[in-house]
């Protein structure tokens, strides 16, 4: 596993255009954030909707740009799973008050997120690593799915835009604890094989 020294977080490293696109997504959040504030309003929360599928594009540009242009680094790494992070629970959390989602079901989505990030890091300082699984990735597309329909505000179709949300977002916690199972499978195994290695 490389190190990371100070040239990673130069302005160099931080102006790349992938890195940059992360840096909107992170900016975008506070306004998403304000938009969604209690009381909201129809043209609030379709501002925001607009602005969450905008910052959900760059996540999946930065990537694709990254690797094609050879641009990955290690700030990049650090900043994209947390800007994704920070984005998703900001809206699942603001979600609450506009009796969107259940509090409880918010808890589990972001408890598990907390404790694959901590695994990850245990993992980490082991030298392993945990590369995201095809069901992680599919858990992030249904949950980007799912707070996409819940932020839209068509009052006309609102009862069915908000049964889509839940229904997508359910699929998202189901396929979050599989995957998260499938971590903590990978890091024993890993961790086994590293030890059977050292006999």
């Amino acid at each position: 596993m490389s190190s990371t020294t100070r040239s990673d977080f130069s302005r160099q490293s931080l102006t790349t255009l992938p890195n940059l696109l992360t840096l909107l997504r992170m900016a975008a959040i506070p306004l998403i954030v304000v938009l969604m504030a209690t009381p909201a309003s129809v043209g609030s929360l379709n501002t925001a909707f607009l602005l969450f599928l905008l910052a959900s594009i760059t996540d999946y540009l930065d990537g694709i740009l990254a690797r094609k242009h050879n641009l990955v680094t290690s700030v990049g790494k650090l900043l994209d799973p947390l800007a994704d992070k920070l984005l998703t629970s900001a809206v699942l959390i603001m979600l609450i008050p506009l009796d969107k989602v259940r509090a409880w079901l918010v808890f589990l989505i972001i408890g598990r997120e907390i404790t694959i990030t901590g695994l990850r890091s245990i993992a980490a300082s082991q030298g392993l690593i945990l590369n995201a699984s095809r069901m992680g990735k599919n858990k992030m597309i249904s949950q980007t799915v799912a707070l996409s329909f819940l932020l839209l505000s068509i009052p006309s179709i609102q009862f069915l835009l908000d049964g889509l949300g839940t229904f997508f977002l359910w699929i998202s916690v189901v396929l979050s604890y599989w995957s998260a199972t499938d971590y903590f499978i990978n890091f024993y195994r890993e961790a086994k094989h590293r030890e059977q290695e050292r006999e």
